[in-house]
């Protein structure tokens, strides 16, 4: 059958989490406790990838790389990246059973896209031993995809590499690229759709793009929602997302779309 078969999502600011806001607190936190205080725009930027790969990639920032360099007298190297995401994780873990809410809509549209055939997988940023506790608390609250891959799986090749999804293609028995949805809330996320080679969405509300609370969000007026939303689409546009959505309750909709473009022969990422 020449449509839509599963939809791959990704956890954080997309299926849990509102905001994505249980990682981005400790970046800022482990550079401040070796004196170098980074911006949440900073600690955001690199959102989506593997998280030893978020670090350096935020040392790689010339602000940054520059106030290392004030520091320290020298250059970053990879040894100063393994000390930080030695201090990373455990104060990830031990905050990050408080950031598994689903995000609204997600449980009613995971049910629906269920009940219509659809197979549901899932990548992430984080490791195994980050989703050991994700997981079950994500699960007590009503959220479970069919499966997910870190890239514990994948010989540490995270975000953008397009192997997360592969592998979720295989374990799904997923018979085409083109006949998978990728759901995400970062650039990372954008990009490792496109290099898959399955449609590419982003979602705009909740998003560590957008970088806001559910209350920060809420508390914003109509024009400033507008405002922040249509910046937020067109950063996903820009890296290459197919399609955006503002909110969860938009994807079912969505994929009837894209099984009336597949019909007509049209495929992901091609302009």
């Amino acid at each position: 059958m020449n449509k839509i078969e599963g939809v791959i999502f990704d956890w954080a600011g997309t299926t849990v989490d509102f905001g994505c806001f249980a990682p981005v607190n400790v970046f800022v936190d482990i550079f401040k406790n070796v004196g170098i205080d980074v911006t949440m725009e900073e600690a955001r930027a690199p959102m989506g990838m593997l998280k030893i790969d978020h670090i350096r990639a935020m040392l790689t920032i010339p602000r940054v790389s520059a106030l290392w360099e004030d520091k320290f007298g020298r250059a970053f190297n990879d040894q100063d990246v393994n000390d930080l995401f030695a201090e990373f994780e455990p104060a990830l873990m031990a905050s990050l059973a408080e950031y598994t809410d689903p995000i609204p809509e997600v449980i009613e549209t995971v049910e629906i896209l269920r009940n219509q055939g659809l197979k549901i997988g899932s990548t992430t940023g984080y490791t195994n031993t980050m989703m050991d506790v994700v997981v079950p608390n994500a699960l007590k609250k009503g959220y479970s995809p069919d499966c997910y891959i870190t890239a514990d799986e994948t010989n540490s090749f995270g975000r953008p590499y397009p192997y997360m999804i592969y592998r979720n293609m295989e374990k799904l028995q997923l018979t085409a690229s083109w006949k998978v949805v990728k759901v995400g809330d970062t650039v990372s996320d954008i990009k490792e759709g496109v290099q898959a080679g399955v449609w590419s969405v982003g979602v705009i509300v909740g998003s560590s793009e957008m970088g806001l609370s559910l209350t920060e969000f809420n508390q914003l007026s109509e024009a400033e929602k507008e405002a922040v939303m249509t910046k937020t689409e067109q950063v996903f546009k820009e890296n290459g997302a197919d399609f955006t959505i503002k909110t969860m309750s938009e994807l079912p909709s969505l994929i009837e779309h894209i099984n009336g473009l597949i019909a007509e022969g049209k495929r992901p990422n091609v302009g």
